[in-house]
């Protein structure tokens, strides 16, 4: 052997930093602990017992998603601790859609060169965000990758398994003509659609962060970093007392996209727009990039985070019983017969 020396570190990965940094976040897994959830972070996989004897005919459900490009916003306000809620939030809420419990949860964060105070904020985050959805943080990978991302810059995959009843669960086949549609308002842009949020408010109107923007309160950069809203438990609460045929997230694709997602043939959705205002940043978006009004639609949630299919003749008593839970809820629309030629939803 012969030249100079060389180790990992100088090759830009740290493992005593990352060693540390799985030292400081154990306290934050453990806030997320809850029923089945076996053992502790730092083993090869986590552990969670499923106790069968709970369920009849389990399913297990498992959904994987990002962040997108909203973690841009993020490095421009320096600010990483509601992140992780986000990257919860789209799996969490994609498992809820189909009548299933969120019960663990991984992360995968990707970097040029590990921060451990960085990297503990965005497992605040997580953690966090378990506890809003009742499910554990079993593991995760943190991957530091010098030369792949700038030494600044991070990525973050989440993965989540849930369970429900194979009977119980929610897949749109009961959806029916006369129907109502019920939204649930969102917590602003959520996690979708900062592709064109960052080219419109920054590139074209060359907005900073910083800045305010009429019936925004406090900085765009705050507006734009509001984690998106689990909606976990108040549709578990919703679904143990109501006959629900139907649940849609509104997440990429906006309306126009998701709820034909969850629509029988021969079905389709009539939207009714006056029936709810969307956020002022939607506006603000649309007026400051000049973007089309069904543009809007596709992209973007336009303040409503989810929405569900009920039978009419229930749908006040549900709307009801989630404002009670907390919940924004507004009756939007109906379910209607189409044909093939006709689109599978409709705005009026």
């Amino acid at each position: 052997m012969t030249g100079k020396k060389t180790s990992y570190r100088e090759a830009g990965v740290d493992i005593d930093k990352a060693n540390a940094f799985v030292d400081k976040i154990k306290p934050l897994v453990k806030t997320t602990a809850r029923q089945g959830a076996v053992g502790e972070i730092g083993n090869f996989g986590g552990l969670f017992h499923l106790g069968t004897n709970k369920y009849k005919n389990p399913l297990l459900v498992s959904t994987t998603d990002g962040v997108g490009t909203k973690l841009k916003i993020a490095h421009m306000m320096n600010i990483h601790n509601t992140i992780g809620i986000d990257l919860v939030a789209m799996s969490v809420n994609d498992l809820i859609v189909q009548g299933a419990e969120p019960l663990f949860f991984l992360d995968y964060i990707a970097t040029g060169k590990l921060s451990v105070e960085k990297s503990v904020q965005i497992i605040e985050g997580i953690a966090k965000g378990c506890v809003e959805a009742g499910c554990a943080l079993t593991g995760g990978e943190t991957a530091e990758m010098p030369g792949f991302y700038k030494d600044d810059e991070y990525d973050l995959a989440g993965f989540c398994v849930g369970v429900v009843e194979y009977d119980n669960l929610i897949d749109g086949s009961e959806v029916r003509v006369g129907d109502s549609i019920i939204g649930l308002a969102s917590n602003g842009v959520h996690s979708n659609g900062y592709s064109l949020v960052r080219k419109v408010l920054f590139e074209q109107a060359g907005l900073d962060v910083n800045d305010s923007v009429e019936g925004i309160e406090g900085s765009i950069g705050m507006e734009l970093l509001r984690p998106t809203k689990i909606y976990v438990k108040p549709i578990l609460n919703l679904i143990k007392n109501f006959t629900i045929h139907g649940i849609a997230h509104i997440t990429g694709g906006g309306l126009t996209e998701n709820i034909p997602r969850i629509l029988p043939q021969r079905c389709g959705a009539v939207i009714i727009r006056e029936n709810w205002t969307p956020p002022a940043i939607f506006r603000i978006i649309q007026d400051r990039g000049c973007v089309d009004g069904a543009e809007m639609l596709r992209v973007f949630n336009m303040g409503i985070g989810m929405i569900i299919i009920v039978p009419e003749k229930d749908s006040k008593e549900i709307a009801s019983h989630l404002e009670r839970l907390g919940e924004q809820a507004y009756i939007i629309g109906h379910i209607t017969n189409r044909d093939e030629e006709s689109p599978a939803i409709t705005f009026e």
